[in-house]
């Protein structure tokens, strides 16, 4: 069958992938100072860093409206048998929302709730975009995504909280104890919302490698097709010690390194990093 895939621009695949597997993606709208930017299209995460570390207000996010989502569903429909559109989960956007009101006006417009975020979002994407190359039919594809979507293990390993801060998702009181005591906390998407896990104390690198030995630790249930290693910007060699980490597992078939998107950026701050995978 002829299905297309479609997703928001917070899935962080990289442009490789997208177009290895024809994916199309729909940006979402970042703010910095009352100028509207599209996530990936005139505004990159180092625009972010740049202008918050030259003193200026942390940058916000804001979802794909209906009509935006109406007329890109518009261009595709006509060209495709269906088109199966992942979100950004519901319990982080009102993207979900919105793409199902637009997809009301289509009968071959599907839209999944990935109910994750970045290449934990980008999992499902790949799901999906395999299983259409594969000639699967749209009902086919969706109920492997339902079947996926609950076993995806997606966290990030924060060096900084003070984005956390500015953004409100954490306290001053909270950022500068994790300050004093060197602790990275570990931020997970579970049941489609975010928490804190284990906080990792000492150097980034160290803590980094600890975070992976952590997440890997029962390998035996991972499936081995694939993991992301997606991160804002940090040191080189520090990314490429996680990735040799993970190497050195002989565990997955492809290990991506992605980098994270502005909406991550914006919320996370530089020296973020995560290892995404998926669960038997």
């Amino acid at each position: 069958m002829n299905i297309k895939i479609t997703s928001d621009s917070t899935c962080d695949l990289s442009s490789d992938l997208l177009e290895k597997y024809n994916i199309d993606i729909i940006p979402l709208h970042i703010e910095k100072e009352n100028d509207m930017f599209q996530d990936g299209v005139d505004i990159f995460p180092e625009d972010i860093f740049k202008h918050v570390y030259a003193g200026g207000a942390l940058c916000t996010t804001s979802a794909v409206n209906p009509d935006e989502y109406q007329l890109f569903f518009q261009s595709l429909v006509g060209q495709y048998e269906a088109v199966i559109h992942i979100n950004l989960g519901s319990g982080f956007s009102s993207c979900y929302q919105h793409a199902r009101i637009a997809a009301k006006d289509f009968a071959n417009v599907f839209v999944v709730d990935s109910r994750n975020l970045s290449t934990g979002q980008g999992h499902v994407v790949m799901e999906a975009a395999v299983k259409a190359q594969a000639a699967c039919s749209a009902n086919d594809i969706l109920k492997h995504l339902e079947r996926i979507i609950p076993k995806i293990r997606a966290s990030f390993l924060l060096d900084r909280l003070d984005y956390m801060v500015k953004g409100g998702r954490c306290s001053s009181v909270l950022a500068l104890g994790a300050n004093l005591l060197s602790l990275k906390p570990c931020i997970e998407v579970e049941d489609g919302k975010m928490k804190v896990g284990k906080k990792y104390r000492g150097t980034l690198q160290k803590c980094l490698l600890h975070y992976v030995e952590d997440k890997l630790e029962q390998r035996s249930i991972i499936i081995p097709e694939r993991i992301f290693v997606t991160h804002t910007t940090i040191n080189p060699e520090t990314a490429k010690s996680v990735i040799d980490a993970v190497n050195q597992t002989k565990h997955f078939e492809h290990v991506y390194e992605t980098d994270a998107g502005c909406t991550v950026s914006s919320h996370c701050g530089p020296g973020t990093l995560g290892i995404l995978f998926i669960e038997s």
